[in-house]
């Protein structure tokens, strides 16, 4: 954190190793934690709390009441009836009264227990033969072995090898006590009164050494506010330089354009899209660069919002490119593009990695010239040498398989294009807020005909044979399906889940009667693109496929999918593809099975099969993994939050946003001398990742 003066700067940033009780050995342990300074010890915080406040002594007990009993392992003891296996812990206190603890079929547990141990058992007590007993208490093994302590909340620290919980909070205790007062206070008098919360020396010495759970509350809400506030300061810098300091064309939708981009449509839009796309041509009415996440899940019909757009910025005399993450997903947005735009003035050019250099050499000239009004691609868009002659608008489709640093790389000189960005994954609103909090944001709903057409089931290895039956039967009717597996091929015969052992069991099983293509990313793209195109005529009947359809694969007459060693998806993965069946006015029918039993697994494939909203779907994903995948894949170098949950700090999140953007738009470069500490501690945490090392 930034210090006072240069003494408390010294002092805050000097070697652990000078910490009373490190010294170089335990340094060099600590460095494995990027525990490297003094201060880094002062924000290593707890992940959790042995809570001491509320003991209980045995003889006090009472029948069934949450109560906490700290004592000495007495005595240890297994027993068998039947299939079942039994544990006994007993554990005595000073005065010589006994308490039972007891585990059923939990044989993992025998070898965590030593006569001797102090420990702390938590649960009901219930009497059982004139003895208090526990059943499956929870378990708090001491340290600290030499005193039972008593009115405390204990830290519990991650650790590495090396170095015990009892040395590591003795460690911090002593950097707390050294070094909280030197940590300079970033929030100004008025903004920490506005807000409600304590001073930081406060924060730092209670969240290492609360009272009690109100003095934990306090110190964790106000970091909880530190860091998720320097977070929305830093996105809405960046937001405002986009619109203070970017200049791009005002394309301008006019009655007349409308009209015409309205009538080239094949179906009149929805209310949310035409609400969306209002909002959209707003933007691109602006003499800076629209920067607008467009984040409609499967079925909405985003993808037509977007070609509204793309017309839009051609008829106001602009060119526009439209990024997609794969091949296929390319194609099929210029096979639609190509239909809608026939017999229109309107030329289009594709543009992929795996086109002759010949052909993509003369596709750069026409671009050049200006001759090519909109180019559909990949990558290759921004990794050739591809130049515009006057873009206006560039569409990023699935903007999260891209990764941020891509969000800017087409310019063009004096101007900055226009940019819309979108995904069909369902996104969190807190994750909305964190990796696109600098974007503008449009939600666009599904179509009220595309709601509940889909139904899911979680396959077991009994109903395999009634599952495939039942997909058959739909083959017959007339109907196509999807059979997916997570890799294209195993590391040995024994992975029988790849798509290429599926396909060669499908053609000789239960599949047999079908015509069946096989497809996966390491096809070349003409092998894919012939596959693709055999499905989507019908001359295939089934697309044994890895997750490569995940996006862009609309195909109305699939309505059955099988799902193979689902456990091996995300679930936004697995609701993505999903939505590859019931396109079309029949109803669609997807089954998983899992080949892992694991809990956690089945409880996600649990939630995919009964939520079929992909917003509530990603929110229970956020529940059960966290978010920290999103940061790592999504954010390139982005830091992963130390204190803040984004699921049980939603509210604050949502405040500090607000906040962070009223003293943004008041101050952009943080100048104000009260706003010093924040500005330092803006550009140290995010500068370099969002590009905004050069505030004020």
């Amino acid at each position: 954190m930034p210090p006072t003066h240069d003494h408390d700067r010294i002092k805050l940033t000097q070697p652990v190793q000078f910490v009373k009780g490190v010294g170089p050995q335990r340094a060099e342990l600590l460095g494995k934690l990027d525990i490297k300074t003094a201060s880094d010890l002062l924000f290593f915080f707890p992940r959790r709390y042995q809570d001491f406040t509320q003991q209980c002594n045995i003889v006090d007990l009472q029948s069934e009441e949450p109560v906490s009993v700290v004592g000495e392992v007495y005595d240890v003891t297994q027993s068998a009836h039947g299939n079942r296996h039994i544990l006994n812990v007993v554990i005595e206190q000073p005065d010589g009264a006994l308490l039972r603890g007891v585990w059923f079929n939990q044989r993992f547990m025998v070898n965590k227990f030593e006569t001797g141990q102090t420990v702390q058992f938590r649960g009901k007590a219930a009497k059982r033969s004139s003895r208090w007993q526990m059943t499956h208490p929870t378990v708090i093994w001491i340290d600290d072995s030499q005193s039972i302590p008593t009115g405390q909340w204990l830290p519990v620290y991650s650790l590495t090898d090396g170095i015990n919980q009892y040395q590591m909070r003795k460690i911090v205790a002593a950097a707390v006590e050294d070094c909280a007062e030197l940590v300079a206070e970033s929030f100004p008098d008025s903004l920490r009164q506005e807000l409600e919360v304590c001073d930081i020396e406060s924060a730092i010495k209670w969240i290492h050494q609360p009272r009690d759970e109100q003095q934990y509350e306090q110190a964790r809400n106000r970091l909880v506010f530190q860091e998720l506030l320097v977070l929305q300061l830093a996105l809405a810098i960046r937001r405002h330089r986009v619109q203070a300091r970017s200049v791009a064309p005002p394309l301008e939708l006019s009655p007349k354009i409308r009209a015409r981009i309205i009538g080239r449509l094949p179906f009149e839009l929805s209310e949310s899209q035409q609400q969306v796309f209002q909002e959209i041509s707003a933007d691109m009415n602006r003499p800076f660069p629209m920067n607008r996440l467009l984040h409609g899940e499967v079925g909405s019909g985003k993808t037509m919002v977007a070609i509204c757009a793309m017309m839009l910025a051609v008829a106001a005399g602009h060119q526009a490119a439209l990024m997609a993450p794969t091949e296929i997903l390319a194609q099929q947005h210029f096979q639609t593009l190509s239909r809608l735009l026939q017999n229109s003035r309107v030329s289009l050019a594709l543009c992929t990695g795996s086109q002759k250099v010949s052909e993509r050499r003369a596709t750069h000239q026409r671009v050049a010239h200006g001759e090519i009004d909109i180019v559909i691609g990949t990558t290759a868009i921004v990794q050739s040498s591809l130049d515009f002659k006057q873009l206006g608008l560039v569409v990023i489709d699935e903007q999260h398989k891209f990764g941020v640093e891509q969000r800017a790389r087409l310019k063009q000189s004096g101007f900055d294009p226009h940019y819309l960005v979108m995904t069909a994954t369902p996104i969190p609103r807190s994750i909305t807020m964190t990796l696109f909090g600098d974007l503008d944001i449009s939600v666009l709903q599904r179509h009220q005909a595309a709601v509940n057409k889909t139904n899911t089931y979680l396959g077991t290895e009994d109903s395999r044979e009634k599952w495939w039956q039942f997909f058959a039967e739909k083959l017959r009717q007339g109907r196509q399906g999807f059979v997916v597996a997570p890799l294209v091929r195993g590391a040995d015969d024994t992975e029988v889940n790849s798509a290429e052992k599926l396909y060669e069991s499908m053609v000789h099983g239960p599949l047999e009667s079908f015509r069946v293509g096989l497809i996966h990313g390491q096809q070349t793209s003409e092998e894919k693109q012939s596959t693709m195109e055999k499905f989507t005529s019908g001359q295939l009947q089934v697309l044994i496929a890895t997750g490569v359809i995940e996006v862009g694969i609309d195909v109305p007459n699939a309505t059955v999918m099988t799902i193979e060693s689902a456990e091996r998806f995300g679930l936004s993965q697995l609701h993505q593809l999903r939505g590859r069946v019931g396109r079309g006015q029949h109803p669609g029918y997807v089954c998983a099975f899992a080949t892992s039993q694991d809990p956690t697994e089945i409880d996600r494939l649990n939630a995919f099969a009964e939520i079929d909203n992909g917003f509530e779907l990603a929110q229970a994903d956020l529940r059960l993994r966290g978010p920290g995948n999103l940061f790592s894949t999504q954010q390139t170098g982005f830091p992963p939050l130390m204190i803040a949950d984004l699921i049980r700090d939603e509210a604050i999140l949502q405040q500090t946003q607000q906040q962070a953007r009223a003293i943004i738009a008041e101050d952009p470069d943080l100048a104000d001398p009260a706003l010093t500490r924040l500005r330092q501690l803006v550009l140290l945490r995010y500068g370099q990742a969002l590009e905004i090392s050069d505030v004020g």
